[in-house]
């Protein structure tokens, strides 16, 4: 089975896929895009962010890329169901190499650095799509503690210079020249509910289908993401999602 139709089936419980509760998502679009025009997700999965930012905000046009389109078909089709599919666009292609036709008043790129080659990389390229007085919501991971040896196995053999510390990360942010006006670290219990959705979804799926060629490899690629997660890197990996603004290297003259 592919990674991406097992990532498909891990978030069918979970379609944010990042560690965020609903209540959690829906306040931070909100501040992100409330009562701006369009909207950019370099990174978008399936495009469910940009999904319900158009149910929140009835005058949004939003546009998702993408290097894979599963997922599209069924966000589509949903936009079609809620009435938003007219301003709803999904690119499959590369978050790099994206070029649209203006900027936006607002980016999204929540858990998708890796596509840019990291945080830093990510910031600089945001700027040429947003508008100067834009906003960019930015997730991304970061350590809450040095990492054990313990947590580096259990998210598949990542180094410790993967990520930096909280202040660490948010002191990036500034040199880039952005000024965080909102952020939110993820709570134990919304990194809980991701995994135990992310797990449970598809072993769900493959004790149901016991005949499906590919119920037992499902099956083996999720107890080996638990083992990982509850014998490594629970409560070693933070995730934060901050809020920024552009215009903080204007400000000082950086």
């Amino acid at each position: 089975m592919g990674r991406s139709t097992l990532v498909r089936l891990a978030h069918s419980d979970h379609p944010i896929a990042s560690p965020l509760s609903d209540g959690r998502v829906d306040d931070l679009l909100r501040r992100a895009v409330g009562g701006r025009g369009s909207v950019l997700d370099l990174g978008c999965g399936d495009g469910t962010w940009l999904l319900r930012a158009l149910r929140q905000n009835p005058s949004l046009t939003a546009v998702g890329v993408d290097t894979s389109d599963v997922g599209f078909e069924q966000t589509l089709a949903q936009a079609a169901a809620a009435g938003v599919a007219d301003r709803l666009t999904l690119v499959q292609g590369d978050a790099q190499e994206y070029a649209g036709d203006a900027p936006f008043d607002a980016v999204l790129s929540v858990g998708a650095a890796y596509a840019f080659g990291g945080l830093g990389p990510t910031l600089d390229a945001v700027r040429g799509h947003l508008a100067t007085d834009g906003l960019l919501l930015l997730g991304d991971c970061f350590w809450p503690a040095p990492p054990t040896q313990a947590v580096l196995d259990g998210l598949g053999g990542a180094s410790a210079d993967e990520y930096l510390d909280l202040p660490g990360t948010v002191d990036l942010v500034t040199r880039h020249g952005w000024a965080t006006v909102h952020g939110h670290v993820s709570t134990q219990e919304e990194w809980d509910d991701y995994e135990w959705a992310w797990t449970g979804a598809p072993a769900r799926w493959a004790v149901e289908n016991p005949d499906h060629p590919e119920a037992r490899e499902v099956l083996a690629a999720v107890e080996k993401h638990r083992d990982g997660w509850l014998h490594g890197y629970r409560g070693g990996l933070g995730f934060v999602t901050l809020l920024l603004h552009p215009g903080r290297a204007a400000v000082t003259g950086g």
